[in-house]
């Protein structure tokens, strides 16, 4: 009886130890990996942002090819570029997690159906001759199942659209999830953001964008059995390009109010 007890006490102790040895090898493994990781994230990310932009080249770096690109940080509230926030670093679910750099969205305005965003925004562009020749937003929404997070590229007149993309989502493949189709992704190229009346006029239609419809300038095909993912990047549009997003900011940059 002694022998057996001492067996299973040795046996415990050397899975004790194992259980242990495992914990220190996974934690400093993911300790050393996490820089290579927030690297990779921002490579992708900076490839998405490229991508939307139309500027993406396969046969080149990306860190080479961003160097096109400026980036600022926009007050939304105010419409006003925020110079005093860091570019580097910025993190918009830290800005969140605080009520003094968070806003709750009402729910009447909360077309996008996110219910909260930063205060603050990076936003990204492509300058030339000390003139901007692409603008690019960040947008995100719900869908069906999930959240779309994506980015809008401009152009220069801060309406017409030179690019969309979403770089993560949930949505169903074949259905919602065409919304990474290449080819539905061009019907946005050319398209207006905005009504002759300034309104975000972005939209999703039910079947296809017919070019007799008096607003088919501002419209695209809907995805075929995914009505709710279609709806909801036309909300998500809406709200970032309207009054509660990005909207007062276009609205300075095209009146010349301020300058990137």
């Amino acid at each position: 009886m002694s022998a057996s007890k001492d067996t299973t006490g040795k046996t415990l102790i050397v899975a004790f130890a194992l259980c242990v040895v495992c914990s220190v090898l996974v934690s400093s493994l993911s300790v050393g990996l996490k820089p290579r990781q927030l690297r990779n994230k921002e490579l992708d990310m900076k490839k998405n942002i490229l991508m939307a932009a139309g500027e993406y080249n396969d046969q080149m770096s990306i860190g080479e090819q961003f160097k096109k690109f400026s980036t600022f940080v926009v007050d939304l509230e105010k419409g006003e570029i925020n110079s005093s926030i860091k570019t580097d670093g910025f993190d918009e679910n830290r800005l969140m997690k605080d009520s003094s750099t968070r806003h709750d969205i009402d729910s009447k305005k909360d077309l996008g159906k996110i219910k909260k965003r930063a205060k603050y925004s990076l936003i990204y562009a492509i300058k030339e001759n000390g003139q901007i020749k692409k603008l690019i937003l960040p947008v995100r929404g719900k869908g069906l199942w999930s959240t779309l997070y994506g980015f809008l590229a401009l152009d220069s007149d801060y309406n017409t659209v030179k690019g969309l993309g979403f770089y993560s989502h949930g949505e169903t493949p074949g259905l919602g999830g065409e919304v990474d189709n290449p080819s539905w992704k061009k019907k946005w190229i050319g398209k207006k953001a905005f009504s002759s009346s300034g309104q975000a006029a972005l939209e999703v239609v039910k079947g296809l964008a017919r070019s007799s419809n008096s607003n088919f300038d501002h419209q695209v095909d809907g995805l075929s059995g995914a009505t709710l993912t279609s709806n909801g990047v036309t909300g998500l549009l809406r709200y970032w390009l309207g009054e509660d997003g990005f909207g007062p900011f276009l609205v300075k940059l095209k009146t010349g109010n301020i300058q990137l």
